[in-house]
């Protein structure tokens, strides 16, 4: 295997686990930790914790003058930020709130899994991701494992509830796929804003649901929880998405119950069950059905100008005229190139397939 095909894999699909892991023990700790918050307040305190806390490193990182390699947001991000704030932060949330007023936990968390495979839909159809069958034999695998963990042995209702959680995790889908667009922007600034934003909407629509502020201790733990789980998690999810594009990062994120699961075992000793292990084997043939992909043949890269943070690597070649550190972040040109390696939809690999 050479040194290329393993930069390939790494270090996005790691990134992309632990994006998961940070994910998935939010909800088994939840339900520990907040067993006496409303669970909409809970949402907003997840969420203001998670762009409060990464306004502080932001601000920390200001202060103590470090120097961030990474492209800053400009102009032509905006409408994509936007676009990630309203579907991701307000939308989702609001329509997950509404949806699970009028229906019943089982079909919920049936129906949460549909996040990743609406993901991978619109980054084929829609946003023209190269995905083989493979890739898409693998991606099915990881979400029947999860509905599998998330299966009460009944399908509950399907009602009006349902199409409303349903629409929420299409809304997180197309979140998922407007910030590849903006991927190449510094991940805590983006994460950030994101945060803030979800953060006093859906603290605003807990209190006209009729909420009340848990105490301050409830309160502290839950926005500490939202700002490892949903910030710190939510930047290392734009990292990935770097290196491995829409598509496969939501995959490796669909592992994110089994991971929870795993770990309210491990620590809280809730059962391991055969349905458990049987979601696990179906979740790892779907991860080893991707980890094993050789995406690999001649193409072209057109003339491309961007700014994101980049080593000097073989689709980086120009020249400075002064001293630079590696990794640096400037706008610069991609001549148009014609080589073979393996490669992922990263940065650089975007084009379109026949």
């Amino acid at each position: 295997m050479s040194d290329h095909h393993h930069s390939h894999l790494w270090p996005g699909v790691p990134l992309a686990l632990i994006a998961a892991a940070a994910f998935g023990i939010s909800t088994p700790l939840a339900k520990v930790l907040l067993g006496s918050i409303d669970p909409w307040i809970m949402a907003g305190l997840f969420y203001l914790g998670s762009g409060i806390g990464l306004s502080i490193v932001i601000a920390m990182r200001t202060l103590r003058g470090t120097k961030v390699q990474e492209a800053s947001l400009r102009g032509g991000d905006v409408p994509w930020l936007l676009g990630t704030i309203v579907f991701g932060g307000i939308l989702g949330p609001v329509l997950l709130l509404f949806g699970l007023n009028q229906s019943d936990a089982t079909s919920a968390s049936l129906l949460l899994n549909l996040e990743a495979a609406f993901t991978l839909l619109l980054a084929w159809v829609v946003f023209r991701e190269h995905v083989d069958r493979r890739l898409f034999i693998g991606a099915v695998f990881i979400v029947v494992g999860a509905i599998l963990l998330s299966w009460q042995g009944g399908i509950g209702t399907w009602n009006y509830g349902s199409l409303l959680i349903a629409m929420a995790c299409l809304s997180w889908a197309i979140d998922n796929n407007l910030t590849r667009k903006i991927s190449a922007v510094d991940p805590f600034v983006l994460a950030a804003i994101k945060g803030l934003a979800a953060g006093c909407v859906n603290t605003a629509l807990a209190f006209y649901a009729g909420a009340h502020w848990p105490d301050l201790l409830r309160l502290s733990e839950a926005m500490i929880l939202g700002f490892v789980s949903y910030g710190l998690g939510l930047v290392i999810f734009i990292f990935a998405l770097r290196y491995l594009g829409t598509a496969r990062t939501g995959a490796y994120y669909g592992t994110a119950p089994f991971i929870g699961a795993i770990f309210a075992a491990l620590f809280f000793g809730t059962a391991i069950t055969p349905v458990l292990l049987l979601a696990g084997v179906f979740m790892g043939i779907g991860a080893w059905l991707h980890l094993a992909e050789r995406h690999e043949h001649d193409h072209t890269h057109q003339l491309l100008e961007h700014d994101h943070s980049h080593s000097h690597d073989e689709h980086h070649q120009h020249s400075h005229t002064e001293q630079v550190v590696e990794p640096h972040s400037h706008r610069h040109v991609h001549h148009p190139i014609n080589h073979k390696h393996p490669h992922y939809p990263d940065l650089h690999h975007r084009h379109s397939h026949k």
